[in-house]
């Protein structure tokens, strides 16, 4: 028998049997064979843990609201648990940053508002690289949002409003809930198309300025339907049209601004599911397909309808095609109004 070194003697190569030369070779190779088929066996066997749905905002609105309807019934569709967890900070950017950081295993995965595209150009550092360490995994709800004016304002249409805005430069202010928040952009948005000068007049969230419009303090805002709907209900601020392509079902009355005033205007508070990037093309596959299926259910349909939010289904070619468009979009009205963050 050989006793010597790693590197056996010819005359005992020579000798190998063919099947012993074959399980020579099997063990050379099992490791690269085992490191090949990995990742496919993970994929195949996804989902056989709980899956965690990072919720990067602190409990209490839509966003937390429509990501708890989503883990429930994403958990049915995909047979696994789905855990709904709060990580607030900055912004969104925390939790983000949590699972851009994370294994990209389909376990870890964020649901996201525009602010996702706005961060990266209204921030002076981001911790991540949107297009490298984050991919968007389906789209899955969108609300436009909605134009209200203080009661006490002479204006009832977009026309009207543009058309005191001028006659009154400079004394309009109008209501976000804060510095580079969708409502914040989309006043933006509206006064570079119109011509329109307005103060700023940032809060913490958007329901914080409806004492102050009701008052006659603020002017107006664009505000999202979840924030506005109990102050347009009782007619305590006035609703003049919404952001959307489409009539909302929630104001089927009420003319787009699209329609009404400004063509190809459109604000979406869209919502979406993010994993870290480099999913394994089954994983991708198993989630999008889940998602989309959750999205179909009767009961998630009426549950996002109370925050008027109608739900929608990308597959992952269109995921990462609205994300690139949307962030371009947001980046030029920053660019082209100059916003910066708050300091």
């Amino acid at each position: 028998m050989y006793r010597g070194t790693s590197n056996p003697p010819h005359e005992w190569r020579r000798r190998r049997t063919p099947i012993a030369k074959i399980r020579y070779l099997a063990l050379l190779l099992s490791p690269l064979l085992l490191a090949f088929l990995a990742p496919s066996a993970q994929a195949q066997g996804y989902p056989n843990k709980p899956l965690k749905l990072v919720i990067p905002y602190a409990p209490g609105g839509a966003l937390d609201y429509i990501g708890r309807v989503m883990a429930q019934y994403l958990g049915e569709t995909i047979g696994q648990t789905v855990v709904a967890e709060n990580r607030p900070g900055a912004g969104g950017i925390s939790g983000t940053d949590s699972v851009a950081r994370s294994a990209p295993d389909g376990y870890t995965i964020v649901i996201m508002d525009p602010a996702i595209v706005i961060n990266p150009t209204l921030q002076p550092s981001v911790p991540y690289d949107l297009f490298k360490q984050i991919e968007a995994v389906s789209f899955i709800s969108s609300s436009p949002e909605v134009v209200v004016v203080a009661p006490q304002l002479p204006v009832k249409t977009m026309a009207e409003l543009v058309a005191y805005g001028k006659a009154n430069p400079g004394k309009m202010n109008f209501g976000s809930a804060g510095i580079g928040t969708t409502p914040h952009l989309a006043a933006e948005l509206f006064l570079q198309r119109t011509g329109v000068t307005a103060t700023h007049v940032p809060y913490k969230t958007i329901g914080q300025s409806f004492p102050d419009m009701m008052a006659g303090k603020i002017h107006f805002s664009f505000s999202s339907i979840a924030g506005a709907l109990a102050f347009t209900k009782d007619n305590r601020v006035r609703a003049i049209a919404t952001t959307g392509l489409k009539r909302s079902p929630v104001y089927p009355d009420l003319p787009t601004v699209d329609e009404a005033l400004l063509k190809g205007y459109e604000i979406d508070l869209w919502l979406g599911i993010f994993a870290p990037a480099g999913l394994p093309a089954d994983v991708r596959t198993k989630l999008n397909a889940s998602l989309n299926q959750a999205l179909t259910k009767p009961e998630l349909i009426a549950a996002f309808e109370k925050v008027g939010a109608v739900p929608r289904g990308t597959d992952p070619a269109q995921s990462a095609a609205l994300l690139k468009s949307e962030f371009d979009k947001w980046k030029k009205i920053i660019v082209d109004g100059n916003i910066k963050a708050e300091n």
